[in-house]
Formats: structure tokens, C-alpha cells, sequence
């Protein structure tokens, strides 16, 4: 298979790295192999051992390879963690000649993100939000169109520099090329979110082992995004620590077992605990382990739904909230949801993708089908603009050479 049709995206998460490698098609991308590897060197999205995350990764692409027969040397990696910030800017210019051409749009949003940002960050995202042609709003495109005065709303999304280093590193390590580092909300929101949810107003809240992410979409527009480091594994923790019972044991109950809400377990349902230090398993009800589960699932969404109110976008999202990631699945996690959010909510699974869709058809999948959907949009997609650049020499370089364009 020629090297140019292939995608491949890396979802490095706490829990799990998954690798799905997808072929472009006249109506998207269809899968064509997927390997996932237990995660260890991850922590809250963060890589804190990279010879771990390596051996992670080489499984994972192992089985990737394998199951699509071909060699992989390329990924769009995503990246999450507390460090993540994003924030709105905004950048104003005068058009040059009466008419907005490819350079004026590079100049505003050279504009718009001129803003202090500490040296220890570094810029993932410039997301364009929308245009203004001398007060004409909601442009998408203003390329060719007449006027004097070109404005730009911008989200910008920032993260650690040693973070951002790390993942490109241990990638490099396995024998890869990163074609880009990704936002993981952003991949996810790809993958599970109908162009009418993101027009009329969407949240949408990726549950992963590590962190939940956030990402609210209004007018077909990114306007916020954040990063909470609280997941999955907190609920594990609990239930290891509540039920008495090893790590592995308590992962394996949450998901087979784990239910949001209290009321919906019946009071004769019981089920089968582990023991540590070689005791023999015990037999517990259910509702013990709802108990445990629902109040830190109603933590985790209450925390999200502070930084909707926050953000002040909540009152924006008509079309409500959708859940995705691996704890979506927990029963009861979407009933619990409606109740706090007060919002319709659903739970988002990968959707307008081909070939092997059976497969990748979980949550727990939408970050890495997600990842191939954005690698196909930039990949099939001539860019007219270059908004990031490799690195600091070419930054310095095509600023020159736009200085020697401006004078002359």
C-alpha cells in the first residue's frame, strides 16, 4: 500500500495506547487495522517513564501492522493532561489592495496570536473561530472577498513544552515520524459529533483513564477547551481501596459491574470480589459497588459542569452534552449526567467512518478514529495557510522572508 493512502492514529492514554491505521476513500477513511497495548508510562495523560511508554507503543504498533499488513512510520499523536489551557484572541488588520488575499489571512492570524505566552509553553492549536470583513460577521472563508478592515477570532491552545517533547520523543524512539501532535477533545470531538450538534451547540466531555476533556463547540466553531485531571482511574482507586481487592480485579469489576447510579441496581444482585494476599474472593451486592461509583462520578461531572458555568458557554449548547471515552460505558454514567448538566445528553460513539467500523465502534475508541479523521481533513485538504510551523529556525526564517515581501 502506497505510504501517502495510510493514516495512523496514536491515542496515548493512562490506561491504554491504541494505534488504528486508516486508508483515505472517496467518502472518508475506512479502518483497516487497529492494535491497542496496556499503558505504564503514562500518568493523567503525562509521559513519566518513556522507556515504558516505547514498549507501549512498538506492541500496540505491532499489532496495528499486523492486522493491516503494512509498516507504519508516521502517527498524528494526540496529547492531553492538566497542563492544556486554551484560551480566545483576537486579531485585527488593514487589507492590503482592497481585497482579502492568502497573505492577509496569515497576517491576522499572525495577529491574533501575538500574545504572551511563558517560555515553558508551547502553541498546539491556532483554531480559527471565525472571520469579520469590515464588520460583516460569521465568515468562514473570507479569501477573495472585497473589503478594507480583517478581523479574526482565534482559539489558541497551549500545553508544557516538556510534555509536548516527551510524546514526540518516545514516538521518535519507536521508529516514528509525528506528523502532528493533536488535541485529544479535539480528535474525539471529530469522531463523535454530527455538523448539527456542533452548529447548534455541543459539549463535549471525553471520560479517559487519566483526565477528562472538554471541549464546547458553537456556530461549527471551536470556543473553549480544558483539561481535567480526573478519569477513570480515580473510580478504579476507589473501588481497589473500598471493596479490598487488587487494582487489576477492581478495573476488571468497574467495567463489568460499574454502575453511576445507585438506583438503578437491583438490591438481590450480587457479585464475585478478588481478595489480596491469597484470601479466598468474597461475594458482595451490587449496590456496595454503585455506592462507591456514584459519588465520584457525580464529583467528576459536577467538577465539569463548574468549568462549563465557567466558561460561560453553558447557556450556548442547545444541542446539550455528549459522553465519550471509556467511562461513558459505566452504566448509569449517562442518566447521572442528564441530572447535573440539566441537558439532553448521549453517549458519543465513532461515527461516518468505513471498513472495519465493528471494531472501533466504543468510545473508548473516538480519540484514535478521531485522530485519522483530522489526519485525512489535513492531508486531503490543500492548507492555504501554514498556522504552525516545525520549529523556532523556520518561524525566524518565513518571518524574514515576509518582512522582504511587506517592503517590497
Amino acid at each position: 500500500m502506497a505510504k501517502s493512502d495510510l493514516i495512523v492514529g496514536l491515542d496515548l492514554g493512562t490506561t491504554k495506547i491504541c494505534a488504528v491505521v486508516g486508508e483515505i476513500s472517496p467518502d472518508g477513511v475506512d479502518v483497516v487495522g487497529i492494535g491497542t497495548s496496556p499503558s505504564t508510562g503514562l500518568r493523567k495523560g503525562v509521559v513519566v517513564n518513556i522507556e515504558q511508554t516505547v514498549q507501549s507503543i512498538k506492541k500496540a504498533l505491532e499489532e496495528a501492522e499486523l492486522m493491516a499488513g503494512c509498516e507504519i512510520r508516521s502517527v498524528y499523536a494526540g496529547i492531553a493532561g492538566s497542563h492544556i489551557k486554551g484560551f480566545n484572541s483576537h486579531g485585527v488588520i488593514a487589507v492590503k489592495g482592497g481585497e482579502v488575499s492568502t497573505r492577509d489571512v496569515e497576517r491576522v492570524i499572525d495577529a491574533a496570536k501575538a500574545v504572551a505566552i511563558p517560555l515553558d509553553r508551547e502553541v498546539i492549536h491556532i483554531l480559527p473561530q471565525e472571520f469579520i470583513v469590515d464588520d460583516q460577521r460569521g465568515i468562514a472563508d473570507p479569501l477573495g472577498m472585497a473589503g478594507v478592515r480583517l478581523e479574526v477570532k482565534v482559539h489558541i491552545v497551549t500545553g508544557a513544552v516538556s510534555s509536548a517533547q516527551n510524546i514526540v520523543r518516545s514516538c521518535h524512539r519507536s521508529g516514528l515520524d509525528v506528523e502532528d501532535i493533536v488535541l485529544e477533545s479535539l480528535a474525539s470531538a471529530k469522531a463523535v459529533l454530527t455538523e448539527e450538534e456542533r452548529e447548534i451547540g455541543v459539549a463535549l466531555v471525553d471520560i479517559g483513564g487519566g483526565t477528562t476533556d472538554l471541549a464546547v463547540f458553537n456556530n461549527d466553531s471551536i470556543k473553549h477547551t480544558s483539561v481535567l485531571a480526573i478519569g477513570g482511574t480515580n473510580l478504579t482507586n476507589d473501588i481497589a481501596f473500598g471493596l479490598r481487592t487488587p487494582m487489576v480485579a477492581a478495573e476488571q469489576i468497574k467495567i463489568k459491574y460499574g454502575c453511576a447510579l445507585a438506583d438503578l441496581v437491583q438490591q438481590d444482585e450480587v457479585i464475585e470480589v478478588p481478595s489480596v494476599g491469597g484470601r479466598p474472593p468474597r461475594r458482595l451486592s451490587r449496590h456496595v459497588l454503585a455506592e462507591i461509583c456514584e459519588p465520584r462520578m457525580e464529583e467528576l461531572l459536577a467538577l465539569v459542569d463548574q468549568e462549563l458555568i465557567k466558561s460561560g458557554y453553558k447557556k450556548t449548547i442547545g444541542a446539550g452534552v455528549v459522553l465519550t471515552g471509556g467511562a461513558a460505558l459505566i452504566e448509569g454514567v449517562q442518566e447521572l449526567a442528564e441530572q447535573i448538566f440539566n441537558l439532553p445528553t448521549r453517549i458519543g460513539y465513532p461515527i461516518q467512518i468505513g471498513g472495519l467500523k465493528d471494531v472501533v465502534n466504543s468510545p473508548m475508541y473516538a480519540t484514535a478514529v478521531g485522530l485519522l479523521r483530522y489526519g485525512a481533513e489535513k492531508e486531503s485538504s490543500e492548507q492555504r495557510f501554514r498556522i504552525r510551523d516545525k520549529n523556532i529556525f523556520n518561524r525566524i526564517l518565513s518571518r524574514m522572508r515576509k518582512w522582504f515581501v511587506d517592503i517590497s
